[in-house]
């Protein structure tokens, strides 16, 4: 399958020229098939966030280049906003960005701005605000008068309504409480599903990555440390422990497990595949001490 997303030889620098000239991304290589989802992790500075910033042209590569559906989005930067359509971008804490006086408005405001007619508009915004989880009858609400986790799905929403072709989310569950975040990430992932559109997490959550993505990309250094399946990353735990970072409970309790000495697999990574590796594991040992009767 093509590529949806790629980077080739991609690097920014803050300030370039300048004395306080910083390197943020360094030659980062990656691409990602359409209909993907994508968990993005690495430590405080690795370059996550300049990173995702590229995909829709906030920023502008000091070198190298950005490709979506095969096209450098630099190329021609007058068609920079054709790009800004297609890659949607929903920022930490985007319930900041909310302004209008109805939910409804806020979620149509992409969409209008893309030229759309009225009826598109209003296809949209119901369909965006179903996968957001919003009843109906919250669109005629102020979204002041909605909760935080409430405010986040508006938010998410109207970017959902301008239909992009690839979803990039920066921490969309931050701050949220333990329900509040499920639910964000349970309609991300029901949206990822029934519309093919290709979905990039960035998350400091090695559980909602495991439990959400299919491939995850680890940046250290500003640039790629690991590209892989969530299997072969998550089997990789104390690599992903040198860099400074965590591992889901679940997969450092099979490491503790493997340093006691049993015979366990190293890309345990969720709660059921646990589950269903111990059981295995108990059903072999079963199986030996019959044939050893």
């Amino acid at each position: 399958m093509a590529a949806i997303i790629e980077t080739k030889g991609l690097t920014h620098i803050y300030n370039a020229g300048m004395p306080d000239a910083t390197t943020a991304l360094e030659h980062v290589d990656f691409a990602v098939e359409e209909g993907d989802f994508v968990g993005i992790i690495g430590s405080t500075g690795s370059g996550k966030s300049t990173l995702i910033t590229h995909f829709n042209g906030i920023l502008k590569p000091t070198s190298g280049q950005v490709l979506v559906a095969g096209q450098d989005i630099w190329e021609k930067p007058g068609d920079i906003r054709r790009f800004r359509f297609m890659v949607g971008l929903v920022f930490q804490y985007p319930e900041y960005q909310l302004f209008e006086e109805t939910v409804y408005k806020d979620i149509a405001f992409g969409p209008k701005n893309m030229g759309l007619d009225e009826e598109e508009v209003d296809r949209r915004v119901h369909r965006a605000a179903a996968f957001a989880g919003l009843p109906e009858e919250y669109l005629g609400r102020s979204p002041f008068e909605l909760s935080g986790g409430q405010k986040r799905r508006v938010a998410i929403a109207g970017v959902m309504a301008m239909e992009p072709r690839i979803l990039v989310l920066d921490e969309p569950a931050a701050g949220l409480d333990p329900e509040g975040r499920d639910t964000i990430l349970t309609q991300v992932k029901r949206y990822h599903k029934e519309t093919g559109t290709t979905v990039l997490l960035v998350s400091h959550s090695m559980e909602d990555i495991a439990k959400y993505a299919n491939r995850v990309l680890v940046m250290d250094q500003r640039s790629v440390a690991m590209y892989d399946t969530v299997e072969n990353v998550f089997a990789r735990a104390d690599e992903l422990l040198g860099l400074g970072l965590s591992v889901p409970q679940v997969t450092k309790v099979f490491l503790k497990l493997r340093q006691m000495g049993l015979a366990l697999p190293q890309d345990v990574y969720t709660v059921p595949y646990a589950v269903k590796t111990i059981l295995a594991a108990l059903e072999q040992k079963r199986g030996k001490g019959a044939a050893g009767c």
